[in-house]
């Protein structure tokens, strides 16, 4: 009797080494609506490009954007950049591919990427929160808090605790057996769709993961909130209307960020996914992995005059050297 389980667990470490891919089904539809979605998301990719190395290129060739909020916020987008393409450039791949494939390193090398690079912008979010607490709340100190060095700290430890968080788990799921089918209804490796595929249960695996990830959101949005709440008691105690209006309007661009990222990300990674259809999962993951590193260039633009004629510097920098 004891030699059945071995047999069938044989069975199943064979059937996982043939798992050599996995097919991402992406968005199916006609081949017409395939070239319009490729066409728009190389449209959003672009754009997306563009826009945050638009801002990069403010931060480093403007002197008046050498203030820790826009060494912040450069950083920020240079993160944005990263985060997109984690995804897009596979999603353009896919939509041209007949077979749909990945392969499994290429799978797991995304899954990687994408969850690092997003608790890395959960962590960003958060430093940019306490550098708006610290200019509002602590002015007079904040020079003397917000030095060059501390800026460099906060954002080295962005990219480290990132990236260094997720190595063991993904490697864990990773020598979990895959078995049978290799399909994922979805345009990314994610951790849902690779633990449904998986034929043997790793509860401690999967609890660590979400504890980790969970962990990283909570942290982050509770001190973010924290930061704000602050904040807006210091605001309303502002004397003049001016100076209140100039402090709403240097936090809101990052308000608008916080709640369109950690909206979308909080629907998808803490409530149950089970009950949303597997269509709204898909766009729910586009707007946080590409709408927003998308509309951050408008969001921080167009609501700081700074930004915008800092912007308008670059433009003209570039018609000036093209046209020479």
């Amino acid at each position: 009797m004891s030699l059945f389980p071995q047999r069938n667990l044989d069975a199943m470490n064979r059937s996982a080494a043939h798992v050599t891919e996995f097919v991402l089904l992406g968005f199916p539809g006609s081949w017409k609506i395939q070239i319009f979605l490729f066409v728009l998301f190389l449209v959003f990719y672009v754009l997306t490009l563009l826009g945050n190395g638009a801002i990069i290129c403010a931060v480093r060739c403007d002197s008046r954007l050498h203030t820790p909020m826009y060494f912040l916020l450069g950083n920020f987008s240079f993160l944005e950049i990263w985060y997109v393409s984690s995804t897009i450039p596979n999603i353009l791949a896919n939509i041209l591919s007949k077979t749909k494939a990945i392969s499994f390193s290429g799978c797991f090398l995304q899954f990687y990427f994408f969850f690092s690079l997003g608790t890395t912008e959960c962590l960003f979010l958060a430093v940019m929160a306490y550098d708006r607490y610290l200019a509002i709340c602590r002015p007079l100190h904040y020079p003397t808090i917000m030095t060059r060095r501390l800026c460099c700290i906060l954002v080295s430890s962005c990219w480290l605790i990132g990236f260094l968080g997720y190595p063991i788990p993904i490697f864990s799921i990773s020598q979990l057996p895959f078995c049978g089918s290799n399909i994922i209804d979805h345009f990314l490796c994610d951790m849902d769709p690779l633990m449904a595929l998986s034929c043997a249960p790793a509860p401690i695996t999967e609890f660590i993961f979400y504890a980790q990830s969970s962990f990283v959101l909570f942290f982050t949005i509770a001190y973010i909130l924290r930061s704000y709440i602050l904040l807006l008691r210091a605001v309303f105690q502002v004397p003049s209307a001016a100076g209140r209006r100039k402090a709403f309007s240097t936090c809101g661009s990052h308000l608008v960020v916080v709640s369109l990222f950690y909206g979308t990300v909080m629907v998808m990674y803490v409530s149950p996914t089970y009950g949303i259809p597997i269509l709204m999962q898909k766009i729910l993951t586009l707007v946080y992995s590409v709408m927003t590193p998308l509309f951050n260039p408008l969001i921080y633009s167009l609501r700081n005059k700074d930004m915008k004629l800092a912007l308008r510097n670059v433009l003209l920098g570039m018609r000036i050297v093209k046209n020479m």
